[in-house]
């Protein structure tokens, strides 16, 4: 079967969407089948390789792809490109809405099914961080009409699926494939940072997620641990705001920028612990942070803020520390991690039960068998 994979980004760029699409690709083709990806050019990435076709797009001022502007960049060619490829099966698609709109009309003019990569209903968190009432209604139609026409829609989790059920009056055909995180590249094996009093931070940084808790927290409790500090990996649209509110810390709080998995997990294996939010009321209650997950497979406890289903795992698998919505908290459990390290025997614990619950490479394989079903019509 022939496979064409939409995205706006894709390995090695980090993030979540890049990750599990790389591994469902990997799926897709150990399972024989020929798998071309349609994405964009990525900083550190070669302009095309084999099986990947990269184009020119628009990034914000941080390098990410976010934005109306920086979607239609790739959306509006990505029709085009579509439909200039030759015979193919199936489409694939990720997130945000726009992108699956744009593969909806080019499937249809093929004559072709698409499947839907939900990780979240981009809709709700739309809602959920305030953006206007009307581009809210605007989305959520045509999100609605991405998912209720889609050969099938990938759910990471069963929140994910209530949530694309509730949308669409139950008549999106939902695949739920689970979450996780690259094992082999986030795991206890490969270089280590040395064993530091360090928290660490790896994600966006926007109002969904909140980092700022962590920021809050660690002024709070810094003069109380001389030796701690915070390293603050990633981009987003907070990332200025935090580094203002970060500055009586001076260099104990930095902000690192965007890191490849490898030199992320180097640090990690050496930290006192991971750090992780679901912030309420935004729209992502249901959603799980896979930087938890990051952390935990390279051995390192995590703290997490917030609420989601992260909440109770954390708490009744004894992950590390699960608290509330709440800066006081945050830097208790922080100076608790740091009376408390984790000897090499739970680290070892952590990484194991990631790999037996969260690895990635499971996920891939249930989203390709859940796309080859819809591409031979099943």
């Amino acid at each position: 079967m022939r496979i064409l994979a939409a995205s706006r980004i894709y390995a090695p760029e980090p993030g979540a969407a890049a990750y599990r699409l790389a591994a469902t690709v990997r799926a897709l083709r150990e399972a024989g089948h020929h798998v071309e990806v349609v994405t964009t050019r990525a900083p550190g990435a070669r302009r095309s390789a084999e099986g990947i076709s990269r184009w020119p797009v628009l990034r914000d001022r941080s390098g990410a792809v976010r934005g109306y502007v920086q979607y239609a960049s790739f959306d509006l060619p990505l029709v085009f490109r579509l439909l200039a490829r030759r015979r193919f099966d199936a489409v694939v698609v990720e997130p945000p809405p726009t992108t699956g709109a744009a593969v909806a009309l080019a499937a249809a003019l093929r004559r072709r099914p698409y499947v839907y990569f939900a990780a979240d209903v981009s809709s709700d968190a739309a809602a959920g961080i305030g953006v206007n009432p009307l581009v809210v209604a605007v989305l959520r139609a045509a999100e609605k009409r991405v998912l209720s026409r889609a050969a099938a829609v990938l759910s990471i989790s069963a929140g994910v699926s209530a949530a694309v059920a509730a949308l669409t009056g139950g008549r999106a055909r939902v695949a739920e494939v689970g979450t996780g995180i690259d094992t082999e590249m986030f795991s206890l094996a490969g270089p280590a940072a040395p064993a530091a009093p360090v928290f660490v931070y790896a994600g966006t940084m926007s109002g969904i997620q909140g980092a700022g808790i962590f920021v809050d927290a660690f002024l709070q409790i810094m003069d109380r641990a001389p030796q701690a500090r915070l390293l603050m990996y990633g981009q987003g649209v907070e990332l200025a705001e935090l580094r203002r509110r970060a500055a009586p810390a001076g260099d104990r709080i930095r902000f690192m920028g965007v890191a490849g998995g490898a030199e992320i997990a180097s640090v990690l294996r050496g930290a006192a612990a991971g750090l992780a939010s679901g912030r309420p009321a935004r729209g992502y209650d249901f959603a799980y942070a896979t930087k938890a997950f990051v952390s935990l497979s390279c051995g390192a406890p995590v703290i997490y803020a917030g609420v989601g289903p992260l909440r109770e795992l954390v708490a009744e698998t004894r992950l590390g520390h699960s608290v509330d919505w709440d800066a006081a908290q945050v830097g208790e459990a922080m100076l608790a991690v740091l009376a408390q390290p984790v000897p090499e025997s739970e680290r070892r614990r952590l990484s194991a039960w990631v790999e037996e619950n969260y690895s990635l490479h499971r996920v891939g394989k249930r989203a390709a068998a859940a796309i080859a079903a819809a591409g031979s019509g099943r």
